[in-house]
């Protein structure tokens, strides 16, 4: 390396470090390449976890924009070189790696790539992964393969880490997965419970609201009121509980991709037009990405449901090593003071909390006639 050995060994120290920080197995790959990235000086990283059908099933790359990854289209498949460093379970170092008899099928909006390091990343005899490195940002003077064996034998390390982290961030999964299965379960016992007490009560107060109608109009009336109410907090209790639940989606495809198809479905299903926006977005803790989502669903319920909006814009920025969302609505807009006195809070309480709750901020800004503009900033992990 051309960092002395203390600047080497922090660097390497860093890396590993930041690895052991995130549970998240998403966060962990992100974390693997910006780390290998960095500490190798190279332009380009990539992590590939395999699935069982010939393709990966994450792919995790750092150096390329959001823009860039978008026009490269579908994940890879598992050939040519990347093939090789899952079959031969070896390293890789090439001068050019176009030159290799393996490279072909890359994407036309591929970025272009020479000098390349790839490796596998094994779990014992399985190899779990495979990272690869390519276009050294400070090749060598005489020419050749800009990486060195130095280079190699430290992404070496790296990998054998990152089995570990990547390991350990599984085993967390699947043990969530226990615990959310058995949340679910209970979640269901108490929904048939409360929501067929309501139920029970709401068929009773029907059957007495009828027989009332043509001799006690007024307490006919009464019970109506009865029916209403009892409806409302049946609604209650089950959104208060189904919000509890994660959606898989936000596991399997993460905030960006996930908010991006439930605004597309909403645009849609909807007269008024919903846009949504992301730029520089990466990876953020998990409780952060959930309450992001649960704001900005609220947010929309608003604006589709209440305010009679014609424009939904929704937008997800980088802000340092968080995020800030914005969904902002030309909608018919309220006192937000009004509001709050009058009772009806139309989730503002729900998302402050959220907000709050994961170290996060929520600002609202509307008035009567003026539409709405609802931001929430998270700090990120």
């Amino acid at each position: 390396m051309s960092h002395g050995p203390r600047s080497g060994l922090a660097a390497v120290s860093s890396a590993l470090l930041a690895m052991s920080r995130h549970l998240e197995v998403r966060d962990v790959l992100g974390t693997i390449v910006a780390s290998a990235r960095e500490l190798l000086d190279a332009q380009y990283a990539a992590l590939g976890v395999p699935d069982d059908h010939g393709g990966f099933a994450q792919f995790v790359v750092d150096g390329v924009t959001e823009a860039q990854w978008k026009a490269i289209g579908p994940l890879p498949r598992q050939h040519g070189i990347l093939a090789a460093m899952l079959s031969e379970a070896r390293p890789q170092r090439l001068a050019d790696v176009r030159e290799d008899p393996r490279f072909g099928g890359w994407p036309d909006a591929h970025p272009d790539l020479a000098d390349f390091l790839g490796l596998p990343i094994r779990d014992g005899d399985e190899v779990i992964g495979a990272l690869f490195l390519a276009n050294k940002n400070h090749p060598r003077p005489g020419g050749g393969c800009g990486f060195t064996e130095e280079d190699e034998e430290l992404l070496g390390i790296l990998a054998q880490h990152a089995a570990i982290a990547l390991t350990n961030a599984r085993l967390y999964e699947r043990s969530r997965e226990l615990t959310i299965a058995e949340e679910r379960s209970r979640l269901a016992h108490e929904l048939h419970d409360a929501v067929s007490q309501k139920l029970f009560s709401l068929r009773l107060t029907a059957q007495a609201a009828a027989t009332l109608v043509d001799r006690d109009p007024a307490r006919a009336k009464g019970e109506l009121q009865q029916i209403a109410a009892l409806a409302a907090e049946a609604v209650d209790e089950l959104r208060a509980a189904v919000v509890e639940l994660r959606p898989a989606a936000l596991d399997e495809d993460g905030l960006v991709a996930t908010l991006r198809t439930q605004i597309q479905v909403l645009d849609r299903a909807h007269t008024a037009r919903v846009t949504f926006e992301a730029h520089g977005v990466r990876a953020l803790p998990a409780a952060q990405e959930e309450a992001l989502l649960r704001v900005t669903q609220e947010a929309l319920h608003n604006a589709l449901r209440h305010a009679a909006a014609d424009h939904v814009d929704v937008t997800l920025r980088r802000r340092g090593p968080g995020a800030v969302l914005r969904v902002a609505d030309d909608g018919r807009g309220f006192d937000p003071h009004a509001v709050r006195h009058a009772g009806r809070h139309l989730g503002l309480v729900s998302m402050r909390d959220r907000a709050s709750g994961v170290g996060g901020a929520l600002t609202v800004e509307s008035g009567p006639g003026e539409g709405t503009v609802i931001e929430m900033e998270v700090p990120g992990g």
